[in-house]
């Protein structure tokens, strides 16, 4: 079994155009290996604009009928939405060519470098992004396989979610919603917070614990209590609460309309991003830097210029006084961060949001009215089409419309338009000349034109 990234030179991906997929492909072209890919939204005659990128890259893409395996590959690479019944599944099989998951080959590829994993269930693109622009602003030339593109990498033409550089750091976002997080053993372990997501929290708990053995040096933002309960260091960690005895601490947060503004050891950072929780991002990002070297005023510089993350708090335009923002939150907490995060910039916020998956949307029922609720100000609306469905043998129990009775009886403004479609027209009548409209969800690759259409269509 191959166990080590120099044990091959031909690799092919079953599912490349994902954002994980892709951006270790890219990393692997970027190092040198071959690489080639299939994908299930390849089609013949059709224009692909990950494809189209891919292969600028130089890596093959093919469509999902098998004849991109050949004897010659020494490697194939599956997600864990790849099931067995897959034709080149059944082909590699044939051919006696070894399978791994993508999570196995990132772990491979992080023992080759002095790897960054950052954990949490939240900010991890965000955080990914900060540091490496800090790191590539200090000279360090570093790599990134990330879960979102940068998109100061997009303007290069690229997808964005991975760089190869010369240096010896590499930034990778260390995923735990399917537990893949604990096959990593990085130089440096960062925490950023837990909260109920894909599993319960002791079992989150129990995931991370292991994250924490497996880093050489681990870094906790000690503002999450229950990431704070794993501090290795309080050296090491960093917070938002003044009271705290982690040893960076962000104080004096400011917001005026798009830009944050803080001090850390009295010196002060600006980003031009939104919200609290985006400060706590770069605080965890500045705390990383300095604990491998980087002293606070670069890394103020490096976050000045930063230009932000695909789907991340996405500012489209402004049309009538609506600003359009599209974000990718789809969990509770990051939900009502994001509203929050809005806020300061409107008198009135309208967050639309599609939920993905009725297993996950029955699973996290109550912590999305609870969150939501929680955030909304007595002008703010909260609108929800219904739950978006990618296949499968999922049983169709709970509606978005659930959700949405349930905010209504804790005296909440909540809409229900079942088809998106119908959305702007719905909420037109809602709109005033100071008001945000957020939209927000994550998995459906539709989202990102749709919300285009939105902005075009108010």
């Amino acid at each position: 079994m191959i166990k080590n990234i120099n044990e091959f030179k031909t690799v092919f991906f079953i599912g490349i155009a994902g954002v994980g997929m892709s951006a270790i492909a890219q990393y692997l072209q970027g190092i040198g290996k071959e690489v080639a890919g299939s994908d299930r939204y390849f089609k013949e005659g059709q224009h692909n604009e990950t494809k189209e990128k891919l292969e600028a890259e130089g890596i093959k893409c093919f469509l999902q009928n098998g004849e991109g395996i050949t004897e010659k590959t020494a490697l194939v690479v599956v997600s864990t939405a790849i099931e067995d019944t897959v034709l080149e599944v059944q082909k590699a099989k044939q051919l006696n060519i070894p399978i791994v998951k993508r999570s196995e080959l990132l772990a491979m590829i992080a023992l080759s470098k002095k790897t960054i994993a950052v954990g949490g269930t939240s900010g991890k693109s965000t955080t990914c992004a900060m540091l490496f622009d800090i790191l590539q602003f200090a000279g360090l030339q570093p790599s990134i396989i990330s879960g979102a593109g940068l998109t100061s990498i997009i303007k290069e033409g690229k997808i964005g979610n991975a760089k190869v550089g010369a240096g010896d750091w590499l930034v990778i976002e260390a995923d735990e919603s399917d537990g893949s997080i604990v096959q990593y053993k990085p130089e440096i372990g960062l925490l950023l917070n837990i909260d109920k997501d894909h599993q319960e929290i002791d079992e989150l708990m129990q995931i991370f614990s292991t994250f924490k053995n497996n880093s050489k040096t681990f870094v906790v933002n000690q503002n999450n209590k229950l990431a704070a309960q794993l501090s290795a260091n309080e050296e090491n960690d960093f917070s938002t609460s003044e009271t705290s005895s982690a040893k960076y601490i962000a104080t004096n947060f400011k917001q005026n309309g798009f830009n944050i503004q803080y001090s850390i050891f009295n010196i002060q950072f600006s980003l031009n991003v939104m919200g609290v929780h985006n400060m706590e991002n770069a605080l965890a990002a500045t705390a990383v830097a300095n604990v491998i070297g980087v002293d606070l005023q670069t890394c103020a510089g490096a976050l000045k210029n930063y230009e932000g993350i695909y789907r991340r708090n996405q500012i489209l335009g402004n049309k009538n006084g609506v600003w359009v923002i599209d974000d990718y939150a789809h969990k509770p907490v990051k939900c009502a961060a994001a509203i929050a995060s809005c806020q300061p910039v409107a008198q009135k916020v309208i967050a639309w949001f599609q939920p993905h998956g009725y297993g996950p949307t029955r699973f996290l029922r109550n912590d999305f009215v609870k969150e939501i609720s929680a955030v909304l100000r007595a002008t703010d609306e909260i609108w929800m089409s219904e739950i978006f469905y990618a296949g499968g043998t999922a049983v169709k129990d709970i509606s978005a419309n659930d959700l949405i009775n349930d905010i209504k009886a804790l005296g909440k403004n909540a809409f229900f338009v079942e088809d998106r479609n119908n959305f702007v027209q719905e909420v037109k009548s809602h709109l005033s000349n100071d008001c945000v409209l957020l939209l927000m969800g994550a998995r459906d690759p539709g989202l990102e034109t749709f919300s285009k259409s939105v902005f075009e269509n108010l």
